[in-house]
């Protein structure tokens, strides 16, 4: 046998040159080592080692000896620096708080409030605020340049729609004429559905960037978002996106926002967030043009929840904004809405990413978590105020946010009613990141347990069951969204009905009933005056009524319609889209309530309530959208060995009908010339036979029918 040599087994030339075992025992013996077989545990320059599943066994032949002895090796020490105590298996146990980098919090430290900046970037959806984003956070050097497209959006819905669903925030330091400012950037969501987002964002915030695209000009939701932010008193800076593109017309753009908003455009700057273009114009403008933060961090601390999330290791973690004080580690906190208290195990600034820092002093935006952290996820209330134990009597809790309306209702079932606990687990996770969404619990007899969610709008439902299935991995059934109605007895009492379930449908309960109310919104609806006639046609086909018609320019149209919401959940931004090829754009807000004639259509398989597929609509609808129930169910149900009605009905008014054929037994197959009232009576007696199986029949239907019925 040939020498061994003190090559590691893990040596790059572990093909060339001989072998030994990579940690040898001092209680091997001599007469041990020549036990070993030359091939298994030798390799020598001709003998090569093949492959990981040679090396395991001649791994696993060694002889056992006491960890303690082990002699190290150089893989060793590699080994317990990749898989030391800061790995997620230990973090799962216990979690330990970042180390602060000192040179970023130096120089935080060092920048006074009189220097901080905090702002917002409002705009339509899709001109350009979260690629503004991108282009600032290269200029100041907090991430890298040309290797980060949408950086703050973070949610994988937000990638593949490619639009801004929660306000995300990053800090930044700039340098300004030589002196460091810090400056802190929330990017905001554009869409209607997310306005609740918006507004919590504008507490955080001293002034905004209004964000036009150059060649769309101003749109429905510039409008809405421009009047929030105004109302809330911050300073507006005009800037013009787009501009190196051919269609770009920044005249225009500029005479649509001093006609429409009445503000100074003169020293509107005009940029291109793709291309770079003019970027290091815009934050000398934030810096000059936006206050800053009042707050005195020697006075006791008065913090404000703006946002939370969950994670897998840290639990709740927080979005704050510091008002007053300051707050670090260690510190011991108590809430002025639960009057729970809890120990502050971590502050920082998002950097873009968690970055931990000593302390968050007033007038800045960071995050905290708990430690131990907050043990359920009701406990964080967003617009709450924290201070520190003993300081309760000397701090004014902070106004909060208003709670905003869910104006549609959906049923949110699992496939598999096993999965029940750990679809309540994800809505309640998700929920913690989105407090704009009202949850309760409810029972279906026909999809079991589930839960019925209001949300501000049809994409904002969307987002919400896309971020289920990709986040959390849940297979659930979603009904189609309808709205609430109010009804109103004749005792004067009023109720609000979310549920087609509860709705007053029957004979008794109709007699108690005065009226019934449906919600009506203010739309605000922009497009180019070649589809002028489309538009009015659309809204009027909807029972809508005009309310005012301007010109922006020659070509573009504002105009404003009442439209009752149950119509505008239906598809109608899809219908305003094509018909205006992608031109228009839509917002809205709650209006009034109107009386009208609101039924309940329901789902009757043999005479019997669904009452999983049920909605209330009004009566103009019924028809259309009974017919389509029908036919569309009919396909998704077997057929059995009797036949299957299925029906829509309002009240006992049967609107449409479909019926599924049973399975036909040829009961004269054995009969040739046999008369004919033999026939007869065979082919009575199966009749008969199906009366009764119908009779005491009962059909099953699989959840997969649901899944596909209720599909879009």
């Amino acid at each position: 046998m040939k020498a061994v040599t003190r090559a590691s087994v893990f040596s790059p030339q572990i093909v060339t040159r001989p072998l030994r075992l990579a940690f040898e025992s001092p209680y091997r013996t001599e007469k041990s080592r020549l036990a070993l077989h030359p091939v298994s545990f030798y390799a020598t320059a001709e003998v090569p080692m093949r492959g990981c599943l040679q090396l395991g066994r001649w791994l696993s032949a060694a002889p056992r000896c006491q960890a303690a002895h082990l002699r190290p090796t150089a893989f060793s020490h590699s080994f317990n620096r990749a898989f030391s105590t800061n790995t997620i298996y230990h973090a799962r146990s216990k979690v330990i708080p970042i180390k602060p980098d000192a040179d970023l919090e130096a120089r935080i430290l060092a920048i006074p409030i009189e220097r901080f900046r905090n702002f917002c970037i409002v705009a339509h959806v899709d001109h350009g605020k979260s690629t503004l984003s991108d282009r600032l956070l290269e200029f100041t050097g907090t991430i890298k340049p040309g290797t980060n497209k949408q950086v703050l959006d973070k949610l994988d819905v937000e990638r593949e729609r490619g639009i801004t669903v929660k306000a995300q925030t990053c800090t930044m330091i700039y340098n300004h004429k030589g002196e460091d400012y810090l400056l802190h950037l929330v990017d905001t969501p554009g869409h209607v559905d997310f306005r609740a987002e918006v507004s919590r964002s504008y507490a955080s915030c001293g002034g905004a960037i209004l964000l036009v695209d150059a060649s769309q000009g101003v749109q429905a939701q510039t409008v809405a978002n421009f009047y929030l932010a105004f109302a809330q008193g911050l300073e507006l800076i005009p800037i013009l996106n787009k501009v190196d593109l051919p269609s770009s017309d920044p005249e225009r753009a500029l005479e649509q926002m001093r006609s429409t908003f009445e503000i100074d455009t003169d020293n509107a700057v005009m940029v291109s967030a793709k291309t770079g273009l003019n970027i290091p114009a815009v934050l000398p403008t934030v810096v000059e043009k936006i206050p800053a933060p009042i707050g005195d961090s020697q006075k006791p601390l008065r913090m404000l929840l703006v946002d939370s999330w969950y994670d897998a290791y840290k639990g709740v973690i927080l979005l704050v904004r510091v008002f007053d004080g300051e707050v670090r580690a260690g510190q011991q906190l108590i809430s002025f809405v639960t009057g729970l208290k809890y120990y502050v195990g971590e502050v920082g600034i998002m950097y873009p990413t968690e970055t931990a820092q000593t302390v968050l002093r007033a007038g800045q935006v960071g995050y905290i978590y708990f430690n131990p952290g907050m043990k359920r996820s009701k406990e964080a209330k967003i617009g709450d105020t924290f201070t520190r134990v003993g300081s309760e009597k000397l701090v004014e809790p902070l106004p909060g946010f208003e709670e905003p309306k869910s104006m549609v209702f959906v049923a949110v079932y699992p496939v598999n009613a096993d999965h029940f606990e750990h679809l309540e687990d994800s809505v309640n996770q998700l929920i913690l990141n989105d407090r704009s969404i009202t949850v309760q619990k409810e029972s279906s007899d026909a999809l079991g347990a589930g839960f019925r969610m209001g949300f501000l709008g049809t994409l904002h439902c969307s987002v919400f069951e896309d971020r289920l299935r990709q986040e959390h991995g849940a297979s659930i059934i979603i009904t189609p969204p309808s709205v609430p109605v109010k009804v109103i007895y004749r005792d004067g009492t009023e109720d609000i009905i979310t549920n087609p379930a509860k709705f007053p449908d029957d004979e008794g309960a109709r007699l108690k009933v005065a009226e019934v109310q449906e919600p009506y919104v203010l739309a605000t609806l922009t497009f180019p005056e070649e589809y002028l006639g489309k538009v009015i046609e659309l809204c009027e086909a909807n029972r809508g009524e005009q309310q005012s018609i301007e010109y922006f320019t020659s070509t573009q149209v504002i105009m404003k319609y009442q439209i009752p919401l149950a119509h505008l959940v239906d598809d109608f931004f899809g219908k305003l889209k094509g018909g205006t090829k992608g031109y228009a754009s839509l917002d809205y807000e709650e209006s009034a309530w109107r009386a009208g004639n609101i039924v309940r259509l329901q789902l009757l398989v043999n005479k019997e309530p669904v009452d999983a597929v049920a909605r209330i609509m009004h009566l103009s609808q019924v028809n259309r959208q009974g017919r389509l129930w029908v036919t569309k169910f009919k396909e998704h149900v077997d057929r059995q060995l009797f036949e299957i009605i299925i029906q829509a009905a309002v009240g006992k008014k049967i609107i449409a009908r479909e019926t599924i054929k049973p399975y036909r037994k040829d009961v004269l197959a054995k009969l040739h010339a046999s008369d004919v009232s033999r026939r007869r009576k065979l082919l009575e007696k199966q009749k008969e036979g199906r009366k009764k199986l119908r009779a005491v029949g009962n059909v099953v239907i699989e959840h997969k029918a649901f899944q596909a019925f209720l599909a879009k």
